[in-house]
């Protein structure tokens, strides 16, 4: 994948209109959209969740959940695209974030343009990051035309690995050590999985 395509991607006009504000995608349940003043308490309580949190090296402070939003927010006014929150259609209610993004920390795959998810406990087990998921990488593969999409979580969060694989996502069998994570959390070993744009369209 050239890296001009992964470090400065950008959305394609729509009959042959620029897109110049943040794309909102809708799923038969869910609103991808930009993040609001309203969104950082739930958030910050999903962030201090340990169920939520189990794969990561810890928990986050409402400070540390509210930056993360704030550049979550930013990166979206940015590109047009990014990990957007999520809203159910049904009670307007936010359960977390899902999307696209380019990972910052010095990975053996870059450059790339990962897919991820968190959510709400309470949203758990219902299909909504798979859902959403769903839609974010069409946007990648159609819209961005991105030749590749990843993902990458802890070994053991089988979870997540379950999400990767309903969306069609392969396991590399290429495992590495993440660099933001610290050896003596049990979390640093990390599994990669792959989606290409070939892969994606022959499934479609």
């Amino acid at each position: 994948m050239a890296c001009s395509i992964v470090c400065a991607p950008t959305l394609k006009p729509v009959d042959g209109v620029p897109v110049s504000t943040v794309v909102e995608l809708t799923t038969k349940r869910l609103l991808l959209r930009q993040w609001g003043d309203s969104d950082r308490e739930p958030f910050a309580h999903m962030n201090a969740d340990p169920r939520v949190m189990e794969f990561f090296p810890s928990l986050m402070t409402r400070q540390e959940s509210n930056a993360f939003a704030d550049r979550c927010q930013s990166l979206l006014l940015q590109r047009g695209w990014g990990l957007w929150a999520v809203e159910r259609w049904d009670n307007g209610e936010f359960i977390g974030f899902v999307g696209l993004h380019v990972p910052t920390h010095d990975l053996p795959f870059n450059p790339c343009v990962e897919i991820g998810w968190r959510l709400a406990f309470a949203h758990w087990g219902q299909g909504f990051a798979t859902e959403a998921a769903h839609s974010a990488l069409a946007l990648g593969f159609q819209r961005l035309e991105l030749e590749e999409i990843v993902s990458f979580t802890s070994l053991k969060n089988l979870r997540s690995r379950a999400v990767m694989e309903r969306l069609g996502m392969r396991d590399a069998q290429a495992p590495f050590d993440h660099p933001a994570v610290a050896q003596e959390s049990g979390l640093r070993r990390h599994c990669l999985y792959r989606l290409s744009r070939q892969d994606w369209l022959a499934a479609q």
